[in-house]
């Protein structure tokens, strides 16, 4: 048997899942604790992502949103509806050209509800960036709010969407980075130690017990990276969190300007720090927002430019974040990103070409809680070894519906289950990339499955005729390495 835990939910967690449940254990549900004893050393975690919370679904709650403390924020949108929500919500999705509908109250209450039930006692949370609605500068605008306050309801925006992890499990760490949207001046713009920036690294830090928050380690531009000791049981295993957003050919300051500069300070930092886990022979996780690698999606809208033009459409500006990491790999047991609402994995290699795992390192993609791009909602429950801070199994659990009214949620797919590995590790996924890169027809049982679940609600017909590009993403993370993939299997 496999050192692995197999994730069994009475009814496969078949949830009708109740907004009265918000911070409470759902009564009455029966979960299976039958699993394997080999696989008892491994412990929960929660892992939530893209949650792009939007407060102004009913416009005519903004202002008494806007007049009250985020402690307040469940009481005024748990009132009834407006009388002119409907028309005011689709006034304002027309004029903010909004691209779809992100999470309102009742989808945020039955997620965090699901997860309660689901998992009562995971040993920390993580929430991999874009805990705030797109559009989040429109949308304030158009519901008639003073533009002075627009930092401050950001900044409740946040703090109310965290405090819900945080009241759903007192006392358990909930380890956050920023995402693109998470910014009071723009979207993708941020200024490192702006007072936004002070005003996110206490909310991060109030979000750790205070065991955690003895270890906590800013980097000095205080732009929203840091560094904690997980807490136990996970042993001897340091957190690196990263606003990987700096790093992104869309970012800008404040004031519009491109500014390579505080990418650079940042990859600096954390090669300080990996470096430092090194010499103390630390375990490490590193996670951020957005991933390293090849936008696949944009880029395989236009495959056709990659052999002809090298055009390669990429998610960060350079590829020293993925050459920094690689060359820790020894010492990185995880790296946690998100960003593309899709659930998906990557392995990252040395140089895109190493197939020792010593060289590589296991890379997760958490699914969105946000239903914006027409996917249902979705969070992850991971187990680790606490040991060895390896990810040994993961189910994704996903909604019925895009509302949060009348929904069901249910396990997905179990990832030990599906795949047959013993666990999330290099090895584990150069076996599956293996496989993939030998099936280019998408018929295997396991390319199946992939296709069918890295889309929560399955498009498998979008991606099937570009499924060997598609996999050349996913251990190819550098332009070049992608294309000369991509041309060879043109080949």
């Amino acid at each position: 048997m496999h050192r692995r835990r197999r994730i069994r939910l009475h009814a496969r967690l078949a949830l009708t899942v109740c907004a009265a449940l918000l911070v409470t254990p759902l009564q009455g549900l029966q979960r299976e604790s039958g699993q394997p004893s080999s696989a008892s050393h491994t412990v929960p975690a929660l892992m939530v992502s893209d949650i792009h919370f939007d407060p102004f679904h009913d416009p005519g709650k903004a202002r008494s949103l806007a007049d009250e403390s985020a402690s307040a924020w469940a009481a005024v949108l748990s009132r009834p509806d407006s009388p002119d929500e409907a028309e005011a919500f689709a006034r304002m999705q027309k004029t903010c050209h909004a691209r779809g509908v992100d999470t309102p109250y009742p989808l945020l209450q039955s997620a965090v509800a699901a997860m309660r039930a689901s998992e009562l006692h995971p040993s920390f949370v993580t929430i991999t960036g874009d805990l705030i609605a797109h559009d989040f500068s429109c949308r304030y605008a158009t519901a008639g709010l003073d533009a002075k306050n627009y930092e401050s309801f950001v900044e409740k925006t946040i703090e109310f969407v965290a405090g819900q992890l945080r009241a759903a499990y007192p006392g358990v760490p909930v380890y956050i980075s920023t995402g693109n949207n998470d910014s009071a001046c723009g979207d993708y713009r941020f200024d490192p130690g702006s007072s936004f920036e002070q005003a996110f690294m206490r909310l991060v830090r109030d979000s750790l017990p205070p065991a955690v928050r003895a270890t906590f380690r800013a980097e000095d531009g205080n732009d929203g990276s840091y560094s904690v000791m997980m807490a136990a049981p996970v042993a001897h295993t340091r957190l690196i969190v990263l606003n990987d957003v700096y790093d992104s050919p869309k970012y800008r300051t404040c004031g519009g300007a491109a500014d390579p500069a505080p990418a650079a300070a940042q990859l600096a930092w954390l090669s300080r720090e990996l470096q430092q886990a090194q010499t103390r022979n630390e375990r490490v996780w590193v996670m951020g927002h957005i991933p390293p690698g090849v936008n696949a999606y944009a880029t395989l809208s236009k495959i056709d430019d990659v052999c002809g033009r090298g055009d390669v459409d990429m998610f960060l500006t350079s590829d020293q974040l993925v050459d920094l990491l690689a060359q820790y790999a020894p010492e990185l047991r995880l790296v946690l990103f998100a960003h593309t609402h899709m659930d998906e994995f990557r392995l990252l290699r040395l140089n895109d070409a190493s197939t020792a795992p010593a060289h590589a390192v296991a890379v997760k993609l958490v699914p969105s809680i946000s239903p914006v791009n027409g996917n249902n909602p979705a969070f992850t429950l991971a187990y680790i070894d606490p040991a060895t801070a390896v990810l040994e199994n993961y189910a994704v659990i996903a909604a019925s519906n895009q509302t949060g009214i009348g929904t069901t949620w249910t396990q997905e797919y179990d990832y030990a289950d599906v795949y047959h590995e013993p666990d999330f590790s290099p090895a584990s996924l150069e076996n599956l990339m293996t496989e993939f890169r030998s099936d280019p027809h998408a018929q295997s049982a396991a390319s199946r499955e992939y296709i069918r679940d890295y889309y929560v609600g399955d498009r498998s017909r979008e991606l099937t005729p570009f499924w060997p590009e598609y996999v050349c993403s996913l251990d190819h993370l550098t332009a070049k390495g992608f294309a000369a993939c991509v041309c060879q299997t043109a080949k």
